[in-house]
C-alpha cells in the first residue's frame, strides 16, 4: 500500500513550497499570499524505493467563514484520509494558539504526526524548536522548504516505518484523464463531486472558488479515470491579481495534459467569447471534447429552443463534440457524459493500419482527385498513422503544399465517418517527396554530389547507347 501524507497547518507556513519538494515538481502554486491553497491538492513523490502521495491543504485559522470555511473542512478531511500528518508550522512566528488547536485536533485522530518546522533559515535552531516542545509532538523536524533543506531526511525517516512496496506493471498514471474546463461559477466543481459521487472539492457560491487545478484519480464500473478539476478562466481584461495569472497557467497545463476535455457552459448566459477561446485551446492542443450545457434545469421550453439554436450557430466548427445539456446540483444528464467521455479517449488512441488508411485515401481519391495546380496535379499516393491523441494521419505525395483548406476538411470528414472517430479531432500532415534537383549542386554534401553525377551520367549513358542502336539500325536499312 503506498503511505498518504497530509500537509496541515496555517495559511502561508509553507505547505505548499513543502508540496513541491516532496512531490519534485511545481505543481502547486506558491505565492506570498495567505490562503492561496483551498482544495486538497494531490501528488506523488518517490524515496529509498518507495512511492507516496502528498496530499497539499489549505491553511487552518480557526476563525473562517463561509469560503474559508469550506476550506478548512477539506483540510479536516485531508487529515482523515492520510496515513501521516505532516504539521507544518512558522519558525519565524513561533508557537501560536491557532497551532496549539490543530495540534489537538490531531491528537484526537490518533493519526502519526510529524511536526514540521518550516523557515529556520537564518535562525538558532535549538532557540526555535524550544518553543514548539510544549505540544508534546513525540517526532520533530526542522526544514526550510524554499532551500530544500532537511527535506530529504524528513520524507526518508518518514518512509522507514512503511513497508517495502511491490511493483506493479499497472502503476502509474493510466485510464482517462478527464479536464473540467470552464468560465468561473458556472458549476465545475459541482460536477466534478457529482462525477465522483462525493466532495472533494470546495463547492461555494462565488466566482474564483477553484484557484489550482486538481487531479482526482477514481475508478467506475473498473475503469480507471483521472478528474482535473480546473480553476475558471475569464476574460484577460478581467484577471488583476498575479495569483489569478497563475492559475489560468495551470488551466490550460491542464488541458494539455488531459485525455478528454469537458468545458461547461452555463445555458442562463449561452456561449460567450470566453468559452469559444477555451474551446480554441483545446482544440489546438487536439483534444477530445465534450460540451456539458450546465443549468439546464428550470428553463422554460421556449428559452431551451432560444439556447440550442444559439449554440448550433456557434459551435457549428464543433460537430464532431457531443453535446450534453445537464444539471450539476440535480444530476441530471451527468451519467450519459461518461459514454462521451469513452468514444472521445476510445477515439484519441483508436490505431490504423497503413494498409487500411492506404485503401481510404485511394478511395477519397478515386470520388474526388486534387485540384489542378500550375497546370499539375497533386499526386496522394498513400497515408500512414503518425500519432494519437490526437490522430495523426501523415499522407505522403507530390505538390501537397498546395492542397486546398476545401480538400482537407473533405479528407477529414471522409476519414472520421469511415474510421468512425468520435469526439476527438483528426490531424493531417502532408509530406511531398524528396527532388534531388531541387537544391542546388553547390549546398549538396559530396555523397549526394556523387549519387547525382552516377545518375546523370547513366541517363547520358544510356541516351548515347540508344541514339548509337538507332544508327546503326538506320545504316542496316540502308544497306538494303
Amino acid at each position: 500500500m503506498i503511505p498518504v501524507i497530509a500537509l496541515v497547518g496555517r495559511p502561508n507556513v509553507g505547505k505548499s513550497t513543502l508540496f513541491n519538494r516532496l512531490t519534485r515538481s511545481r505543481d502547486a502554486i506558491v505565492a506570498d499570499y495567505p490562503g492561496l491553497t483551498r482544495d486538497r491538492k494531490y501528488g506523488e513523490g518517490r524515496s529509498l524505493e518507495k512511492s507516496y502521495i502528498v496530499i497539499d491543504t489549505g491553511g487552518i485559522s480557526g476563525d473562517e467563514v463561509g469560503i474559508d470555511a469550506a476550506m478548512a473542512e477539506q483540510s479536516l478531511l485531508a487529515i482523515e484520509e492520510a496515513d501521516v500528518v505532516m504539521f507544518v508550522v512558522d519558525a519565524r512566528d513561533g508557537l501560536t494558539p491557532t497551532d496549539e488547536a490543530i495540534a489537538k485536533h490531531i491528537r484526537q485522530t490518533g493519526k502519526t504526526c510529524t511536526l514540521v518546522i518550516n523557515k529556520i533559515d537564518g535562525l538558532n535552531e535549538d532557540l526555535v524548536a524550544t518553543d514548539f516542545y510544549r505540544m508534546g509532538m513525540a517526532d520533530i523536524r526542522l526544514t526550510a522548504a524554499s532551500h530544500n533543506r532537511g527535506i530529504r531526511s524528513l520524507i526518508e525517516q518518514t518512509l522507514e516505518a512503511f513497508p517495502e512496496q511491490v511493483e506493479n506493471e499497472d502503476d502509474g498514471q493510466s485510464g482517462c484523464r478527464i479536464g473540467i474546463i470552464g468560465r468561473p461559477n458556472v458549476g465545475k466543481s459541482t460536477l466534478v463531486n457529482r462525477l465522483l459521487g462525493e466532495d472533494r472539492v470546495v463547492v461555494y457560491d462565488e466566482p474564483g472558488t477553484t484557484r489550482d487545478s486538481v487531479y482526482i484519480p477514481y475508478e467506475r464500473r473498473d475503469k480507471p479515470y483521472t478528474l482535473i478539476d480546473t480553476a475558471g478562466v475569464r476574460r484577460r481584461k478581467n484577471v488583476k491579481e498575479s495569483v489569478e495569472k497563475f492559475s489560468i497557467i495551470k488551466t490550460l497545463q491542464a488541458i494539455e495534459d488531459a485525455n478528454v476535455v469537458v468545458i461547461v457552459i452555463d445555458a442562463r448566459e449561452g456561449v460567450v467569447d470566453q468559452d469559444l477561446h477555451l474551446i480554441g485551446f483545446a482544440m489546438d492542443a487536439g483534444r477530445a471534447l465534450v460540451i456539458a450545457v450546465n443549468k439546464w434545469d428550470g428553463m422554460t421550453p421556449e428559452d431551451r429552443k432560444t439556447v440550442k439554436t444559439e449554440l448550433n450557430r456557434r459551435l457549428v466548427f464543433l460537430d464532431y463534440a457531443e453535446l450534453h445539456f445537464i444539471s450539476a446540483k440535480h444530476g441530471t444528464g451527468v451519467g450519459d457524459l461518461y459514454k462521451s467521455i469513452d468514444n472521445g479517449y476510445a477515439s484519441a488512441f483508436a490505431k490504423w493500419s497503413t494498409n487500411r488508411l492506404t485503401e481510404l485515401l485511394v478511395d477519397c481519391v478515386s470520388d474526388h482527385q486534387p485540384p489542378v495546380v500550375r497546370g499539375r496535379r497533386i499526386k496522394l499516393r498513400y497515408a500512414h498513422q503518425g500519432g494519437s491523441n490526437p490522430p495523426r494521419i501523415i499522407v505522403h505525395g507530390s505538390k501537397t503544399d498546395d492542397i486546398p483548406a476545401s480538400y482537407r476538411r473533405y479528407l477529414e470528414k471522409t476519414f472520421r465517418k469511415v474510421l468512425r472517430v468520435q469526439g476527438t479531432p483528426i490531424r493531417f500532415d502532408f509530406k511531398s517527396g524528396d527532388n534531388p534537383f531541387a537544391t542546388p549542386s553547390h549546398k549538396m554534401d559530396a555523397k549526394s554530389k556523387t549519387k547525382l553525377v552516377r545518375k546523370a551520367a547513366s541517363k547520358e549513358y544510356g541516351s548515347r547507347r540508344s541514339s548509337k542502336n538507332r544508327r546503326k539500325k538506320t545504316g542496316a536499312k540502308r544497306d538494303h
